[in-house]
């Protein structure tokens, strides 16, 4: 080894090793970096490399220091070599001294890279115990956001124990472990945020499921099968049943545009503005009309948010389905008497929410034993295979193709077909089926 590189090695900074052994320094890299990778906890990850680092670069003693959250001049002591009882300064920063002058504040706030092979510390400096004993110190600034917002302060018994040409290595190590340190942080963080975030969807995604029916009613001349799919956690499809004082029935089915929990929420005021509605809700567009005046006027307005919605009222004597549009999909309706393909779009009109000066009109349609109708929103229709692709009313059509079928079967052939379709592609938007088999 060349002699100017002899003079580089600072005493005190790493344990002396023969020439030919990198290989030894090199493992003891890798079995640190192995070692700081395997951390989940940043208190333990800083413990650990602690030890490491003073087999491969022993110091007599050490102080950090930190300035995040708090204002100039102020600054944390976080760790020192003087306390014999260890502070997670994470989990308990208000158990660390707190000051606002002297030595350490100069170093921190000095943002760079220091070091001090005779030190003298008055006796007046607030952290005087912590540097009493020492002769030579190495400041090295931990930088976030281009700011030395923490630093790590070496120190040797001896003076003249630091050589600044070692200074460039120190400050790279120490500040690859500083931010290794500080991206764990921020991991433990996200962790823990998400775990409160899915905590608070899941008891969204539970309300919302105990809007939906719990269990479907019994209509008469009416066979019924429902099945509910959200995209996110909680999602904004719902669907509905009302019964009316003359025997017949109210079938809502609807759809918030968006996602996730807004659309849940939103899906959550429909529900409520659809269940206190004074009077029965009856006509269809009496109910359709109120829905949209109450989410127009106070809800939509400035949200952008509409939903669409299908209401039809079915009288289990007559087998008629006296309905009301909101700029929904319209229900497919296949007779098996002759074959033939429908779609219940005899009216229609904007979605709910645009406008409170948007009316709805009725129309009706006289059903016969063995009709199949699919009331369903566009997570269905508008599903894409991984070529993009949608399912299409097409394909839906082809899956009601069993007559012999009751509701639950015509459900499990849609959604046979609908899976065998994405073929595993996730479902991006909700999906809602409801079948009634005209019996």
């Amino acid at each position: 080894m060349p002699d100017i590189e002899k003079r580089a090695i600072p005493l005190g900074i790493r344990r002396e090793l023969p020439e030919g052994h990198w290989r030894e320094r090199l493992d003891q890299v890798v079995e640190t970096l192995r070692e700081m990778s395997s951390q989940t906890d940043p208190q333990a990850m800083v413990r650990a490399y602690a030890a490491r680092m003073d087999v491969l670069m022993p110091t007599d003693g050490m102080i950090a220091v930190s300035r995040r959250d708090v204002s100039p001049p102020w600054y944390r002591i976080t760790r020192s070599t003087l306390w014999t009882e260890e502070i997670n300064p994470w989990l308990h920063p208000d158990r660390l001294p707190v000051l606002d002058r002297g030595l350490l504040k100069e170093l921190l706030y000095g943002d760079v890279p220091r070091v001090i092979n005779y030190l003298d510390v008055s006796s007046n400096d607030p952290a005087f115990e912590h540097f009493k004993g020492y002769r030579s110190l190495a400041a090295l600034p931990l930088y976030d956001g281009g700011v030395a917002l923490n630093m790590v302060i070496l120190l040797q018994k001896a003076a003249g124990a630091y050589d600044e040409e070692q200074l460039p290595e120190l400050v790279w190590r120490t500040g690859l472990f500083g931010r290794a340190t500080h991206n764990l942080v921020l991991k433990q963080q996200a962790q823990q945020a998400f775990e409160e975030v899915d905590r608070e969807l899941r008891l969204v995604e539970s309300i919302q499921r105990s809007l939906l029916p719990s269990e479907l009613p019994k209509i008469g001349n009416l066979d019924l099968a429902a099945y509910y799919q959200t995209s996110h956690r909680a999602g904004g499809d719902y669907y509905d049943f009302f019964p009316l004082p003359d025997g017949t029935w109210g079938i809502l089915i609807a759809d918030v545009s968006g996602h996730g929990t807004p659309a849940a929420v939103m899906m959550a005021i429909t529900h409520s503005i659809a269940h206190t509605q004074p009077g029965p809700p009856t006509p269809p567009s009496r109910m359709l009309n109120y829905l949209n005046e109450k989410l127009s006027s106070l809800y939509t307005g400035n949200s952008g948010s509409f939903v669409t919605a299908f209401y039809g009222i079915f009288n289990p004597k007559t087998r008629e389905l006296r309905y009301a549009s909101a700029g929904h999909n319209p229900p497919r309706l296949k007779s098996c008497i002759d074959g033939t393909m429908a779609s219940l779009d005899g009216v229609g009109g904007l979605p709910m929410g645009v406008t409170a000066e948007e009316t709805y009109e009725d129309t009706a349609r006289v059903l016969r034993p063995g009709d199949q109708i699919v009331f369903y929103t566009d997570g269905i229709t508008e599903a894409h295979n991984p070529q993009r692709q949608m399912f299409g009313v097409e394909r839906l059509d082809a899956a009601l193709e069993q007559c012999t079928f009751a509701a639950k079967p015509l459900i499990d052939a849609v959604l046979e077909a609908l899976e065998k379709f994405v073929d595993g592609q996730p479902a991006d938007d909700d999906r809602t089926l409801l079948v009634a088999k005209v019996l």
